[in-house]
């Protein structure tokens, strides 16, 4: 038994059901020539986390935005800052990190167990995700995210650092 016996209402409903699903088609072959480059970083994000209190920061940078988060969750405290950036302050942000290199840095054991605080990158390209927990042990790779850091200081708000 159908579920829908009147034909008017049939029409009506496919005059308005085909529309819709042609037009969510059109929109899927619109994206994939957003990323040209399979290696082109398009997100970083820095975060530290962890410590008596619950203490967080989180950064997360796109093409063109900056956001940052920080607070501590103990005192139940949260702040947020938003900024447009150019597509200039995002070449310089990124400059130092060399996506080849990527795959050879290093991360170590988490020290949030022990009351620590955790330092997270994480690395985004249409291509592949690069997620680094504490890689600041690893002194011989590090040395491009740490640049990363310094020149994103120069760019947020002190209390977001």
């Amino acid at each position: 038994m159908p579920a829908i016996k009147n034909n008017a209402l049939k029409l009506l409903f496919s005059m308005f059901l085909l529309p819709a699903l042609f037009s969510c088609d059109r929109k899927k072959d619109q994206t994939p020539s957003a990323h040209k480059n399979p290696n082109e970083i398009t997100f970083i994000s820095l975060s530290n986390i962890g410590g008596d209190e619950g203490d967080y920061k989180i950064i997360k940078v796109t093409k063109d935005s900056i956001h940052a988060e920080v607070g501590i969750t103990a005192r139940r405290t949260h702040k947020e800052w938003d900024s447009a950036i150019s597509a200039h302050t995002w070449k310089y942000l990124i400059s130092p990190i060399n996506i080849k290199d990527l795959d050879e840095i290093q991360s170590s054991p988490s020290k949030q167990s022990v009351d620590g605080i955790d330092e997270t990158f994480q690395i985004r390209t249409p291509k592949k995700a690069h997620i680094y927990v504490n890689s600041y042990a690893d002194t011989l790779h590090y040395q491009q995210l740490k640049q990363f850091k310094e020149q994103l200081t120069l760019i947020i708000p002190k209390e977001y650092r």
